[in-house]
């Protein structure tokens, strides 16, 4: 595939990023972009080529069993957030906390925090932040652009480093296939946790959107966006298209509704509730189901120890639980509507569909975005980007270099799971040989890095599902998120290359050394470059009560 394809195996994504930031129009940048791949893999038949795009890349995409779950998650989840607004639970809650936040820097950092408090996977807390925390910012005044950054900056970064989540499985099974290849016996877990100090790019990434939060201070395109916010009212920009339509942003109340917030609290936390339940159960079926008898006799002497469960809920399948989280919310949402009769049953059947049919677009989106990714496997695109390191690069180099090269890949493909999966069993043999067989600061480096690097990619990659479904659960315009976006990922990514991997591989500095100068850095930029965010309403209602 490599000797094949080389250079050509950029073109796909490339064609996608270059059209979707000059036309806006994110879908037919997308099928473009697929027929090109399609038709490069066709040797340039042109009928062929967009053929096999349609039925193969497209429609293809949802053979897969996980993507077809998270689309089904997504409708049930869209479903019940529009009952939840036609209740008026969403707007209690915006009223409950607009009463208790006291200004728009507060709302972001509570916006943070639910970030964080939702751990366990990335795609469920993109959701539930989003569209949880909309009200209030819309509230504040706050774009739908920063809602987006900071629904997309807490989630991935979280759920790849937190003890307990969707991602320990399969982070632990690279670990562990990685160092069988160099013959070293290693505690994967171990591993896992001597690599998150240098996961710079995530740790000061969170750390970084606090502080924008707190500071109330911006730059680039998102201070424009976040100024046009303020003083103009302008949620999004005038013609921007949302990745949620008006039938959910803009859904009427009925007149004389009680406004309660147990409405929109109790499906939410269900969802939670059950999405955790769901990853336990279904991981520990597929446990007992396996052939791991260690492991099986584990789960039954301790069936709530703390490694017991890291390795069931990294064995569950997420898209499972995720579709039984949403459709039992629906119920729950259902039922509290029902009861207390605040709508009969066909208005809350509406609702419900108006609900799942505002993310149509964005589910379009979804599936070209996988489209493309499956183009870029078959052309090899990763496997091209890494072939441009090979025999070129020193040890004390080497976390840089793969940093920089999983933040290409992750863009160019818009997958972190992918990215991961090239680079890790390549990146532990090579640091491996070229340090002689140290296993000490440069390799746990490196094992960051190709985390993290994947992570920062996946921020930015406008055809990378978490930054779509961001995109969607804040009702942003998806390019509008991308561009406000990136001018920070590559701040924290500079920032993280600049105090992190360059003098922790080269000089073998404490990587927590490197964590507190990288904060302080960041903090630094935002106040000499940023600028605060100037509300002239109400400059001009201070002015008149002056005068």
């Amino acid at each position: 595939m490599i000797e094949h394809f080389g250079i050509w195996s950029l073109l796909p994504p490339l064609v996608a990023i270059v059209l979707a930031f000059r036309t806006k129009q994110v879908i037919p940048s997308l099928f473009a972009a697929i027929i090109v791949g399609a038709t490069i893999i066709a040797g340039g038949n042109v009928f062929t080529g967009f053929a096999n795009a349609v039925q193969h890349y497209v429609a293809g995409s949802l053979a897969s069993e996980w993507n077809a779950g998270i689309i089904i998650f997504d409708i049930g989840l869209g479903g019940m957030i529009g009952i939840v607004a036609k209740s008026g639970g969403a707007k209690a809650i915006a009223q409950y906390l607009g009463s208790k936040v006291r200004n728009a820097q507060s709302a972001m950092a509570a916006t943070w925090a639910m970030g964080l408090a939702i751990f366990f996977d990335d795609y469920s807390n993109t959701l539930l932040v989003g569209t949880t925390m909309r009200p209030l910012m819309d509230e504040k005044r706050i774009s739908r652009e920063k809602l987006a950054f900071l629904t997309d900056a807490t989630a991935a970064p979280v759920a790849s480093m937190a003890f307990v989540s969707t991602w320990i499985a399969y982070e632990l099974g690279l670990l562990k296939d990685a160092f069988e290849m160099i013959g070293v016996n290693a505690n994967a877990y171990s591993v896992f946790l001597q690599s998150i100090p240098f996961r710079f790019y995530s740790l000061l990434m969170l750390g970084f959107v606090l502080m924008i939060a707190l500071t109330g201070r911006d730059y680039g395109p998102m201070l424009k966006a976040e100024r046009r916010a303020r003083n103009e009212g302008k949620l999004v920009a005038d013609g921007s298209t949302p990745l949620a339509s008006k039938e959910l942003t803009e859904m009427d109340i009925p007149e004389g509704t009680p406004l309660r917030a147990m409405n929109a609290i109790i499906p939410v936390l269900t969802v939670i509730v059950m999405v955790i339940a769901g990853l336990y159960i279904n991981g520990r079926a597929a446990v007992m189901a396996g052939s791991d008898e260690a492991l099986i006799q584990a789960v039954k002497a301790s069936p709530f120890a703390g490694e017991v469960l890291r390795q069931v809920i990294g064995n569950a399948n997420a898209a499972v639980a995720m579709m039984w989280a949403s459709y039992t919310g629906s119920i729950v949402a259902f039922a509290l509507v029902l009861g207390q009769k605040i709508l009969t049953f066909r208005e809350a059947m509406d609702a419900w569909v108006d609900g799942a049919k505002s993310l149509m677009i964005a589910l379009m989106v979804l599936v070209l975005a996988w489209g493309i990714g499956g183009i870029c496997k078959d052309l090899g695109t990763a496997q091209y980007l890494v072939g441009i390191l090979d025999g070129k690069i020193s040890a004390t180099i080497l976390p840089l270099a793969v940093f920089i090269l999983g933040c290409f890949i992750a863009f160019a493909t818009g997958t972190s799971w992918g990215t991961t999966a090239i680079l890790m069993p390549i990146a532990v043999p090579l640091v491996y040989q070229l340090s002689g067989g140290d296993t000490g600061i440069i390799l746990n480096a490196t094992i960051g890095a190709v985390f993290t690097g994947a992570v920062f990619g996946d921020h930015c990659s406008p055809i990378s599902d978490t930054t779509i479904m961001s995109s969607m659960a804040s009702a942003s315009d998806h390019i509008d998120h991308v561009k406000t976006q990136i001018p920070y990922a590559l701040t924290v990514a500079a920032i993280a290359v600049l105090v992190g991997y360059l003098p922790a591989a080269l000089i073998g500095i404490n990587p927590l050394i490197s964590i507190v100068v990288g904060l302080a850095a960041c903090y630094g930029v935002i106040q000499v470059v940023g600028e605060k965010v100037e509300d002239k309403v109400v400059v001009e209602k201070q002015s008149t009560k002056a005068s």
